[in-house]
């Protein structure tokens, strides 16, 4: 009896749970079986309990950071999106290189291309120009959104060797979409791309991950 007491005086302070009328199990293996979890009242709890973490939605952008449709993109859709939401909802790849073509060294893009990659304001990502970029506020980006990052060595290793490697890789990313893109920016929803979800991205691309996210 005197157990039982403070049990019941010192419950409200060690977190124990009243069982239910009809309920002799113990708490902790209120979800151990369907039947139990019924009896105990418990089965909501147990449902979230039991449920597996959704995977990410993972979305890929291939475009060219110099085009006014991709530059939209990023800044009212993308951007706002991974700040709206959690880190564990929405991966993101970003492949700067569009139409641009690397030449027989593997180093030297067209002049036509899009050689300026501009702030890639998103996890892991950074932004920097490999040549003078008028009107691209470049450090400006960084100290506001990425302050720990330093521009000058984020420029030093854009026009080195890591920064050519990194376009080549890019490069091998684009060349290998199937189907090959048809133009920037051209989206990837969990590795897959249709008129339906580039159209639902560009509209909406926060609604478009809130519907997959499940």
């Amino acid at each position: 009896l005197l157990v039982a007491l403070l049990v019941a005086l010192l419950a409200p302070g060690l977190g124990v749970v009243a069982a239910p009328s009809g309920c002799d199990t113990a708490a902790p293996l209120w979800c151990s079986s369907p039947e139990i979890a019924a009896a105990c009242q418990a089965g909501s709890h147990c449902t979230n309990r039991s449920r597996p973490a959704a995977a990410p939605v993972e979305l890929s952008l291939f475009y060219e950071s110099l085009c006014p449709a991709c530059r939209l993109f990023l800044v009212r859709e993308l951007f706002s999106t991974w700040l709206l939401l959690p880190d564990d909802v929405l991966s993101i790849t970003l492949v700067p290189y569009g139409n641009a073509q690397v030449g027989a060294d593997a180093t030297d893009a067209c002049p036509q291309c899009h050689r300026c990659l501009s702030p890639a304001l998103v996890p892991g990502g950074t932004g920097c120009c490999s040549d003078p970029c008028p009107g691209v506020p470049v450090p400006q980006c960084l100290q506001i959104y990425a302050p720990e990052l330093d521009s000058g060595r984020i420029t030093a290793c854009v026009q080195g060797d890591a920064g050519a490697a990194l376009m080549h890789r890019n490069a091998q990313l684009t060349q290998a979409l199937d189907p090959p893109h048809q133009y920037v920016p051209w989206i990837l929803i969990n590795g897959k791309h249709t008129d339906e979800l580039q159209e639902q991205a560009q509209e909406s691309l926060l609604g478009l991950v809130c519907r997959l996210y499940q």
